[in-house]
Parts: C-alpha cells; sequence; structure tokens
C-alpha cells in the first residue's frame, strides 16, 4: 500500500509538472519587431497598442536599430517623429507625427497627423493582418517586410519621397510632412465619415489618388482594403524608415491593381477576403483589440508534453 501510494503521488506530480511546463511555453510565443533607421536623421519611433510593449516611444539615431518582442494577439501600430527637440529629462515636442504627451515616450497617445503609420494584429492561432497606411498622411518613408513566416509575407510600405511630390494645397508648413485630403479640407466624402461611411459611398478622390500611384501597396483612404492589407503567420517583422535597398522595388513601382499588368500586389488572403476583414480590423487598432483565439502549441511544447507523458506512462504500470 505505501509503494502504491509513493508512486500515485509521483504520477500526480508528473501530471501537475507537464501542465506548467505547457503553460510556461505558452507564455514564450511572441512576435519580434525590428525597427531600422536608413533615413539621413534621426527617427523617434512612437508606438500604440494592446498590450503595451517595452517602450512607447524612443530615439533611434540614423543607421541603428532596436527590437521588440510583442506577444501573439497584439493589435497596434508604429510611426516615426521626425524633427524631434528633448531636453535631457526627455521632454520636448516632434516637428512631424508628435503624439503630445510631451516627452519621449508616447505612453499611450497616438501619432498627429501626417504620419505614415505602420499597424499590425498579429494573429492568435491564425494569420498576422499588417498595412501601411496614408490615411494620415505622410511623413517618412517606411517599408514593412516579414521575416521567417509562412504564406505570402509581402513586403509592403511607400518607399517614394511624396513630401516632394505632395500637391501644394496638402503640403505643410516647411514641406516636411504631406497632409491627407481629410485632414485637409474636413469634408465628409474625403473622411469616410457620415453619409460616406461605407465600402459603397467613400470612393478614391483624386488626392487619394496621388498617394496611390506614388505607393501602390499602401492605404490611401479607408476603404483601400484590397490592395494594402498583407498576411503572414509566425513572422518576425521589419520596419524600415527611408529604405534603400533594391530587392524593396516591388513595394514602390507595383502598379495598382487594375492597370492591365501583371506585376499586382497581393493580399496574402485575396481581395475579398482581405476586404471583409480590414473593414473591422482597422477600426480596432485605435483600441488594440483582438478577438481570435489563441494559437496552438508549438512544437517545443508538444515535445515537452510528449516527453512528459512518456516519463508519466512509465509510471503508470505502478498502479496496475
Amino acid at each position: 500500500m505505501a509503494i502504491f501510494t509513493h508512486h500515485y503521488h509521483s504520477f500526480a506530480q508528473l501530471v501537475i509538472l507537464s501542465f506548467i511546463l505547457l503553460f510556461v511555453s505558452k507564455g514564450v510565443e511572441a512576435n519580434k519587431f525590428t525597427f531600422i533607421n536608413k533615413c539621413d536623421y534621426t527617427v523617434w519611433p512612437g508606438i500604440l497598442g494592446t498590450p503595451k510593449l517595452d517602450s512607447t516611444g524612443f530615439e533611434l539615431p540614423k543607421g541603428t536599430s532596436r527590437s521588440f518582442q510583442a506577444p501573439t494577439g497584439w493589435s497596434g501600430r508604429f510611426w516615426g517623429r521626425t524633427g524631434c527637440n528633448f531636453d535631457g529629462s526627455g521632454h520636448g515636442t516632434c516637428a512631424t507625427a508628435d503624439c503630445g504627451s510631451g516627452q519621449v515616450e508616447c505612453n499611450g497617445a497616438g501619432a498627429t497627423p501626417p504620419a505614415t503609420l505602420a499597424e499590425f494584429t498579429l494573429g492568435s492561432g491564425s494569420q498576422d493582418f499588417y498595412d501601411v497606411s496614408l490615411v494620415d498622411g505622410y511623413n517618412v518613408p517606411m517599408i514593412v517586410e516579414g521575416n521567417g513566416g509562412s504564406g505570402a509575407c509581402a513586403a509592403t510600405g511607400c518607399v517614394t519621397d511624396l513630401n516632394r511630390s505632395c500637391p501644394n494645397e496638402l503640403r505643410t508648413e516647411g514641406g516636411t510632412a504631406c497632409r491627407s485630403a481629410c485632414e485637409a479640407f474636413g469634408n465628409p466624402e474625403y473622411c469616410c465619415s457620415g453619409a460616406y461611411n461605407s465600402p459603397a459611398t467613400c470612393k478614391p478622390s483624386m488626392y487619394s489618388i496621388v498617394f496611390k500611384t506614388a505607393c501602390p501597396k499602401s492605404y490611401s483612404y479607408a476603404y483601400d482594403d484590397a490592395t494594402s492589407t498583407f498576411t503572414c503567420s509566425g513572422a518576425d517583422y521589419t520596419i524600415t524608415f527611408c529604405p534603400t535597398s533594391p530587392s524593396l522595388k516591388s513595394a514602390s513601382n507595383s502598379p495598382p491593381k487594375g492597370t492591365g499588368t501583371t506585376d499586382e500586389p497581393e493580399t496574402g488572403s485575396g481581395p475579398v477576403e482581405a476586404a471583409s476583414f480590414a473593414s473591422s480590423w482597422l477600426a480596432n487598432l485605435a483600441i488594440g483589440d483582438s478577438t481570435r483565439v489563441h494559437p496552438p502549441c508549438s512544437s517545443l511544447q508538444y515535445g515537452l508534453v510528449v516527453a512528459i507523458s512518456l516519463i508519466i506512462s512509465s509510471h503508470m504500470w505502478w498502479l496496475l
């Protein structure tokens, strides 16, 4: 009886240990975001998302990089602030895309338009969705690349300097950024608001077409889903400011969909599926919502469970 009791407790301890290791291994699942500054000036990236990452804003001198881990299910956006002036205590402001916190850290505040935005929702057991948006205007060239993932994982972004080709009526003072037509004029048809708040009523404008022509893979207005939303699974992501790599040529030169050419942007999940998802997903980015289920266990998790199960089974004969 004593031998039976001893081995029964050993078996129970092993079962508990297997569950502990399973949940610990689940906790280490994450995506890595790496920021690279190839501009000839300093950029101060801003971060807004849920849950909060290790930083909400930091300095990124030219020629440098910095990485962060984000858990599955994370939803949020990144942007680059330029022309910033912070004192020794980290207080100050930026000329473009300032988050209004008065500090290097944005502390939960978003970018003041105009701002080039990289937007993400990391899948929990499903695909990641990402895009580069010019809906709030443009201030700095940016490219997003997925690394080591499965699926289309196409590069997207805007490598064209829109500040140089910005229409005069959208140009900010000093020409350091290019406003959206919505910000410049406030008309509902430009903002996709009021009676224009649907894909059927909100259409491309002469101004969004300027953005789309320069940057075919970026969002140019709120319902520009089909050629602007991209998917990937299990990837790490690189966000590059002022990209110069020749390998990214297609991200700037691919024509918009419908031009009759074959070198068109890919959405990774098809225009219809991407469009139906993105309409609700873009709204969720503002609050960081994610409604998808948790991911399946990784190969490491399965390996741990299988190994411990074998150990448990070797002890089961004591109970027979």
